[in-house]
C-alpha cells in the first residue's frame, strides 16, 4: 500500500515539475521575444490551466465526436462505420425517443416551476426582517449538500410505505379510500416525483442569484412608481419583473442546460424502464454498461445539439423580454 502511494506521489512530483519547467520555458522564450516582463508573467502562470484545458478537456471533446463515427468497446482499435451510430439512434434504438421524451418533459416542467419557486423564495428573503441572514444561510443549504445523499433522502421519502410523504398524505388518501401512491414505481408516477423532487433546488444558488439581482434594483423606481399610485403587484410587474430579467434569463438558460443533463438523483432512484431513462444515464448504461462508447458518445453529441438548440432560441427570444437598464431599442 504504501509503495502505491509512492508511486502515484512519485508521478504528482514529476507532473509539478514538468509544469514548473515548461511555466519557465515559457516565460524566457517570451522575453526573448520582446514580451514584457509583467505579460509573460501572466501567460507563464495561466500555463497550467491551458495545458490542462487542451490535454484534458478539449482533448477528450475531439476524441469523442471521432467516436461517435466509429465502433469502438474500449477494448479494442475502434472501426470507422461513418453515421451508422446517428442511424440506429434514430431508428433502431427503441430506448432512445422514450428517453428523449422523459428527460424533454422533465425540462420542460422543472425549469419554469423551478425558477417561478426561486423567485418566490428571493422576494421573501429580501424583506428587511430581524434574523434575516439565518434564514438566507439555511435556503441556500440545498447548494452545498451532496446530490448523492440528496437523492438517498428522497427515494425514502417516496417510499410506498414507510416514506414521509405518503405517511403525511394518508389521511386524506383514506378519507377518499385512495392507495397510496407508488411513486417511483409506477410509470405514471415516475416524471412527477423527480419534478417534485427537483423543486428542491428552489432553495438553494436560483433563489441566491435571484435575490442578489432584486437587490440590486435602484429602490428609488419603487418610490417613483408608489408616488405614480402603483401597487405592490404593480410593482412587481412594471419594476421588479423588467430589472429583474437579465437575472432571469441568467437562470433560464442555465436551469435548462442543468435539467437535460439531470444524472445524480435518476442513478440513485430506480424507475421501471417502461417510462424511459434519462439521457444523461442512459449515455453512461451504453458507455459503462454495454461498453459501447462509440454509441455513447453519438449519444452525448445528440444530447449536445439539443441544449445548443434550445440555449440558442432562448437567447434569440431574449430581445423580447430581457430588458437592460440604459439600453435604447429601436
Amino acid at each position: 500500500m504504501i509503495e502505491s502511494y509512492g508511486y502515484t506521489l512519485s508521478h504528482y512530483c514529476l507532473v509539478g515539475a514538468g509544469l514548473g519547467l515548461a511555466m519557465l520555458v515559457a516565460y524566457r522564450v517570451l522575453r526573448l521575444f520582446g514580451v514584457k516582463g509583467e505579460a509573460a508573467t501572466g501567460v507563464a502562470l495561466v500555463l497550467p490551466w491551458v495545458l490542462g484545458f487542451l490535454i484534458w478537456t478539449l482533448g477528450p471533446i475531439l476524441a469523442s465526436l471521432y467516436f461517435s463515427f466509429t465502433d469502438y468497446d474500449v477494448l479494442q482499435a475502434p472501426t470507422w462505420v461513418g453515421t451508422a451510430n446517428y442511424a440506429t439512434m434514430f431508428t433502431a434504438d427503441p430506448d432512445f425517443w422514450p428517453s428523449m421524451r422523459l428527460t424533454f418533459l422533465y425540462g420542460l416542467l422543472s425549469v419554469p416551476l423551478g425558477m417561478a419557486g426561486a423567485l418566490g423564495t428571493a422576494l421573501l428573503l429580501a424583506q428587511d426582517i430581524k434574523g434575516i441572514g439565518i434564514w438566507r444561510t439555511i435556503y441556500y443549504l440545498p447548494a452545498v449538500l451532496p446530490a448523492a445523499a440528496t437523492a438517498v433522502l428522497w427515494r425514502w421519502m417516496f417510499s410506498p410505505s414507510a416514506g414521509l410523504i405518503n405517511t403525511v398524505l394518508s389521511p386524506l388518501l383514506n378519507l377518499f379510500s385512495l392507495a397510496r401512491p407508488a411513486w417511483f414505481t409506477d410509470v405514471r408516477l415516475v416524471l412527477p416525483s423527480f419534478v417534485i423532487m427537483s423543486l428542491w433546488g428552489v432553495f438553494g444558488a436560483n433563489t441566491v442569484i435571484l435575490l442578489a439581482g432584486i437587490k440590486n434594483i435602484p429602490r428609488h423606481l419603487y418610490e417613483a412608481a408608489e408616488i405614480d399610485g402603483a401597487g405592490r403587484w404593480a410593482q412587481f410587474l412594471h419594476v421588479t419583473l423588467p430589472m429583474l430579467s437579465p437575472t432571469l434569463f441568467y437562470t433560464l438558460v442555465v436551469g435548462i442546460i442543468a435539467a437535460m443533463q439531470v444524472f445524480t438523483q435518476p442513478m440513485f432512484i430506480n424507475a421501471p424502464r417502461q417510462a424511459g431513462l434519462f439521457m444523461n444515464v442512459y449515455i453512461y448504461q451504453q458507455a459503462f454498461g454495454r461498453y459501447r462508447m462509440g454509441y455513447a458518445a453519438a449519444l452525448g453529441w445528440w444530447l449536445l445539439v439539443v441544449i445548443l438548440v434550445l440555449t440558442l432560441l432562448v437567447f434569440r427570444s431574449s430581445a423580447a423580454w430581457v430588458y437592460y437598464e440604459g439600453e435604447r431599442k429601436r
